[in-house]
């Protein structure tokens, strides 16, 4: 008969009970990271001359990051925060709608039309096909091997840590 005894069992038991716990905390920080280090990208990037010039920088002002865990998964969020709502067009791309432009400030519109300056109640707009000019997914894309690499990594030291 086969007699095993391991010296230190009790410690190693509670080491393998805590790697669940370790690598959550580990992963959970690294995710974290790596989701300011892609939305930096997006906001100081992408949205800084790269795909979109920036006018006013209300949509590159919106972009927000968010980390959860539960024990078992991260989840990183990226999103345009907030009343952004051409966010979505400009990176998937679409149509607008047939609909007519109205003054919510005055009495009529005033802009430039044949280099004149043009006055009107309502202006009867045809609607818009917008192409894609995606700025998430590309980020997303140019920091995939680094973002899986660096995840691995922070899961690995913290099994063997």
């Amino acid at each position: 008969m086969l007699s095993l005894s391991v010296e230190g069992e009790a410690a190693l038991a509670g080491r393998f009970a805590a790697l669940p716990s370790a690598v959550q905390v580990a992963v959970l920080a690294k995710a974290t990271q790596l989701a300011e280090a892609l939305r930096a990208h997006v906001v100081q990037d992408k949205l800084s001359g790269q795909v979109l010039q920036t006018k006013t920088g209300v949509l590159r002002d919106s972009i927000e990051a968010e980390v959860t865990g539960d024990g078992t998964q991260v989840s990183v969020r990226l999103f345009s925060q907030g009343e952004v709502r051409y966010a979505a067009i400009q990176e998937y791309g679409g149509h607008t709608p047939a609909h007519d432009i109205v003054p919510n400030k005055g009495e009529a519109l005033a802009f430039l039309a044949g280099g004149r300056r043009v006055f009107a109640r309502i202006v009867h707009h045809p609607g818009s096909t917008i192409p894609a000019r995606p700025f998430m997914g590309p980020a997303l894309n140019d920091m995939a091997a680094q973002i899986t690499d660096e995840l691995k990594a922070a899961a690995l030291a913290a099994v063997s840590g």
